[in-house]
């Protein structure tokens, strides 16, 4: 059994849906449990502290150990506080879970500064601030597990809706920033994944429990990336009404990168236009 006992997890987010299904998988496996969330509404705007309240309680009453923030991540300091509140209360931090975001639609040519900025605040800034802060704590302990949040609606075309670009445009940033946290944090034992969840929320305007596309059903998998066990960084685990498939991007061993990508030679565009089935031949992710 995957036990977290004496370890501390930041869990943003985790007030309701997906985070706290994560934040009470993990503090039922003996996790002490920061349960951040600023109780905003669904379209981002207001505050509600019983929300973090509320949850961090329901892991007090199944005898685990919570304790609820519930700073806003809109700035560097922020999101440095959060961090410095986990280590003064319990004294170190083992992994960060950034689980909050934000949906809402506007098109392109609708788009507003304001709209954009506010998806980039929670989805690029924020998980960058508290990497930034966790990774110091970590690097002395000399171990550390991040987990940060994907979308198969930014992945994959296929799944992409309109008027979704900044939600896909930061989610898309958080896989670049599991990449590079991955590379610097090798060698100090700190490991960086991503999950890529699909479940009925809030966000899907469901608010009674339902009987499929549970957050319980994605947690698992979380707990494993936020574990001892997980022992690679990189992956992206896409998780989805009790299903698990882990992906990543990884090179043909045949590639000198980047003077020989080992691919189709062409030098102009008509050749490319010629060629274009044989180049996109292997495009599937």
């Amino acid at each position: 059994m995957i036990r977290l006992d004496d370890q501390v997890a930041i869990i943003t987010g985790s007030g309701r849906g997906l985070g706290a299904a994560y934040a009470c998988l993990l503090a039922s496996r003996g996790a002490q449990v920061i349960v951040h969330d600023a109780g905003v509404n669904k379209d981002g705007t207001g505050f509600d502290p019983n929300v973090a309240a509320d949850a961090a309680r329901r892991i007090h009453e199944a005898s685990g150990i919570a304790f609820a923030i519930t700073e806003f991540l809109d700035s560097r300091e922020n999101c440095r506080h959060l961090v410095e509140t986990a280590l003064e209360k319990f004294g170190r931090l083992d992994i960060l879970i950034h689980n909050a975001g934000w949906v809402a639609y506007q098109s392109v040519e609708e788009l507003t500064p304001d709209f954009l900025q506010r998806a980039i605040k929670v989805n690029v800034e924020a998980p960058t601030w508290l990497a930034q802060a966790a990774f110091p704590i970590m690097k002395r302990q000399n171990y550390g597990r991040i987990v940060l949040t994907t979308s198969d609606r930014a992945i994959y075309q296929q799944y992409a809706l309109s008027g979704l670009a900044p939600y896909a445009m930061g989610k898309m940033a958080q896989i670049g920033l599991m990449n590079v946290l991955a590379v610097e944090g090798k060698e100090h034992g700190i490991l960086v994944n991503a999950i890529s969840p699909v479940a009925k929320t809030r966000m899907w305007n469901v608010q009674d429990e339902p009987e499929d596309l549970r957050p319980d059903q994605v947690a698992p998998g979380v707990l494993y990336l936020a574990s001892g066990e997980c022992r690679e960084s990189g992956f992206i685990l896409r998780a989805s009404n009790g299903q698990f498939t882990a992906v990543r991007w990884v090179e043909r061993d045949n590639v000198d990168y980047p003077l020989n990508l080992a691919a189709v030679e062409v030098s102009t565009g008509e050749d490319v236009a010629t060629r274009w089935q044989q180049i996109a031949a292997d495009v599937a992710f």
